[in-house]
C-alpha cells in the first residue's frame, strides 16, 4: 500500500482542473468574454489546441512562455495550455515600460511569446535578446500583427484537441510572476501547481469562498495575482463562471454586474472608489452580487461604508505575489470596525511577528511578519540570494511591518522600507492615511518622509483633493491633532492631481520620495 506522501507526489497539476470539469460540466459556461462564451467543453479543447501548437513550436517541461496580453480568452487558454505542458507561463505587465519589459523577457529567458498586437512597441525591445524563438501574436481589429509572427487562432486551428501526455506534478513550476517593482528591478516570484491549487482550496473554506454556482466577474489585470488567483482559477478550479473584461470602465462594470446576475467581484481600492463615483449607481440592479472583495492595499473607510450602507458584504484581503493571493481575511462584520487590520490567517497558513534576531515579539508591538504555509512560492527566478534573504528558518520574510492586537487581528503596518523614524520614533505613513482619508476634503493621499534637520525626517502628506476643494496644512493638523500624535502629524503638504500607481493600484512611494522629499515640490 502506497503511503499518502507517495500518493501525493501522483496528484496532477492545474491543467487537470479543466479536463476534469470538461467531463463533468460540459455544458456549463467556464467563460465570457466580448460576447462569446465558451463552456467547459469547448474551454479545454481550446487550451489542449493551444498546448498540443505549442509543443508543435518545441515548447515542453520546464520553458518559459511569456505572455504580454489583455484580459482575454487567450490569456487562460496559454496559462492552462502551459500547465497541461509543464511549461511556466510568465505573464508580463503590459503598464510597463518597453525596457522593463525587456528586461523581464531576457530575464525569463522566455523562448515563446503570445502577445496582443497593441503591445507590439512595448515587446520590441526583448525581441532582439537571443532567447525568443516563437512570437505569436493574438490578433486584434485594430492592430495588426508584425510581420512574420504566427497567428494564434491559426495556430490552434492547425492543432490536435487531445490531451497532452505530460507528466505534471504539484511541485513542478507552473507560473512566473514578477514582483512590482515599487521598491527596484522586479524579480520572477516562481509558484507552483501546488501553490495554486491551496490558494483555491484556502479561498472555498473561507468566508468569501466561490460556490460552484457562482457567476464571478474579473476586470483586475490577470498579469497581477489578485485578478488572476483571488476569483478568476478559484472560480475555474470549482466549475463556477468568469466573465471577464479587457479594461477597467466604472460604468461598463455596474452594467455587466446587473446583465450578468454576478455573484462575486474583486477590485483594487482605487476601482472600488471609482464606482462610488457614478452618479447613478443606485440605479442598477446589483441584488445578485452576494460579496466583494479588495485588495492590493488598503481601502479606506468611506469606500467601505459606501458598499455596506448598500447591503453588500465587503471583504478585504490581503496577499502578495510570493504567497500566490491569499494569506489573510477581514470580514464583512469586522471591515470598519478593524479598518487597516487585514484580518485573521486562513486556515493552512501559519503567521508570526518576529523581530531582527527571529524571535516573536510580544502581543501589540511591531516587527516582521513571517510566513509558513502550502501557497509560499518555491523561489526567485536565478536569485538565489534573494531566495536565501527571504526564507531563512523554514520561514518565509516578508519585508512587511506588522503586529497583532488584543482579539487576534493582524494590521500590516507598512513596508520596512516605507517606515520614517522622526525624533528617535517609528512613524508608519500607512497608519497616518487612514486618518487623513476621512478629512472631508482628501480624495486620495500617501504620507512619505522628507529630511528634517531637528528631526532626521517628518511626515510629508500628498494629497488628492475631493471636488478640487484642497486642504491647508492647519487643517490637516487641526484634523489629526486627537487622532495622532503630533511626530505622526504630517509637516508638509503637496497637493497633487494624482498619485503614481502601479498596474495594480499600489501607491508608487519610490516615485513621490525621488520628486518631493528633498524639498522639491
Amino acid at each position: 500500500m502506497s503511503t499518502l506522501a507517495e500518493q501525493a507526489r501522483t496528484l496532477e497539476g492545474v491543467g487537470a482542473w479543466v479536463r476534469h470539469l470538461a467531463d463533468q460540466r460540459a455544458d456549463h459556461d467556464a467563460l465570457v468574454f466580448e460576447g462569446v462564451r465558451y463552456s467547459y467543453r469547448d474551454f479545454n479543447q481550446r487550451i489542449n489546441r493551444a498546448a498540443n501548437g505549442l509543443a508543435g513550436l518545441g515548447v515542453g517541461k520546464g520553458d518559459r512562455v511569456a505572455m504580454l496580453l489583455l484580459n482575454s480568452n487567450a490569456f487562460l487558454e496559454v496559462l492552462f495550455a502551459c500547465a497541461k505542458l509543464g511549461a511556466i507561463a510568465v505573464p508580463v505587465n503590459f503598464r510597463l515600460s518597453p525596457a522593463e519589459v525587456g528586461f523581464i523577457l531576457e530575464n525569463s529567458e522566455a523562448a515563446t511569446l503570445v502577445y496582443h498586437p497593441v503591445f507590439a512597441a512595448l515587446a520590441r525591445p526583448g525581441r532582439g535578446n537571443g532567447f525568443l524563438n516563437n512570437v505569436i501574436a493574438v490578433a486584434q481589429r485594430d492592430h495588426a500583427a508584425a510581420a512574420g509572427d504566427a497567428d494564434y487562432e491559426a495556430l490552434l486551428a492547425g492543432a490536435s484537441d487531445a490531451e497532452p501526455e505530460a507528466q505534471v506534478l504539484p511541485d513542478d513550476p507552473l507560473m512566473m510572476m514578477y514582483t512590482s517593482g515599487t521598491t527596484g528591478r522586479p524579480k520572477g516570484a516562481l509558484l507552483s501547481h501546488g501553490n495554486a491549487t491551496w490558494n483555491c482550496i484556502h479561498a472555498h473554506i473561507s468566508d468569501m469562498g466561490v460556490l460552484r454556482s457562482d457567476i464571478v466577474l474579473n476586470v483586475a489585470p490577470l498579469f497581477h495575482i489578485g485578478g488572476l488567483a483571488v476569483n478568476t482559477l478559484t472560480a475555474l478550479h470549482i466549475g463556477a463562471t468568469v466573465i471577464l473584461q479587457a479594461q477597467f470602465d466604472p460604468v461598463q462594470v455596474l452594467k455587466a454586474l446587473e446583465s450578468e446576475r454576478v455573484n462575486k467581484l474583486f477590485l483594487v481600492p482605487a476601482m472600488w472608489h471609482a464606482l462610488t463615483l457614478v452618479p447613478d449607481f443606485d440605479d442598477y440592479d446589483l441584488s445578485a452580487l452576494r460579496a466583494l472583495t479588495s485588495g492590493g492595499a488598503p481601502c479606506p473607510i468611506p469606500v467601505i461604508e459606501f458598499f455596506q450602507s448598500r447591503g453588500f458584504k465587503f471583504y478585504e484581503g490581503f496577499g502578495m505575489t510570493e504567497t500566490c493571493a491569499g494569506v489573510c481575511i477581514l470580514g464583512d462584520a469586522d471591515a470598519v470596525r478593524k479598518n487597516g487590520s487585514v484580518g485573521k490567517p486562513l486556515m493552512y497558513e501559519q503567521m508570526r511577528i518576529v523581530d531582527e534576531t527571529g524571535n516573536d515579539v510580544p502581543q501589540g508591538e511591531t516587527g516582521e511578519l513571517v510566513l509558513r504555509g502550502p501557497n509560499i512560492f518555491l523561489e526567485y527566478w536565478n536569485r538565489p540570494d534573494a531566495t536565501e534573504e527571504a526564507f531563512r528558518d523554514g520561514w518565509f520574510h516578508t519585508g512587511d511591518l506588522a503586529r497583532q492586537d488584543e482579539e487576534g487581528f493582524y494590521y500590516i503596518v507598512d513596508r520596512k522600507k516605507d517606515m520614517l523614524i522622526s525624533g528617535g520614533e517609528n512613524v508608519y505613513p500607512t497608519e497616518v492615511e487612514q486618518v487623513l482619508y476621512r478629512h472631508p476634503k482628501v480624495q486620495e493621499v500617501a504620507v512619505i518622509g522628507t529630511p528634517d534637520e531637528r528631526w532626521g525626517e517628518v511626515p510629508m502628506a500628498l494629497v488628492v483633493p475631493k471636488d478640487g476643494n484642497a486642504p491647508t496644512l492647519e487643517e490637516l493638523e487641526a484634523f489629526c491633532q486627537d487622532k495622532l500624535a503630533r511626530f505622526k502629524t504630517p509637516k508638509h503638504l503637496v497637493v497633487l492631481d494624482e498619485l503614481p500607481r502601479t498596474a495594480t493600484g499600489k501607491v508608487l512611494k519610490r516615485e513621490l520620495r525621488k520628486e518631493y522629499a528633498e524639498g522639491k515640490a
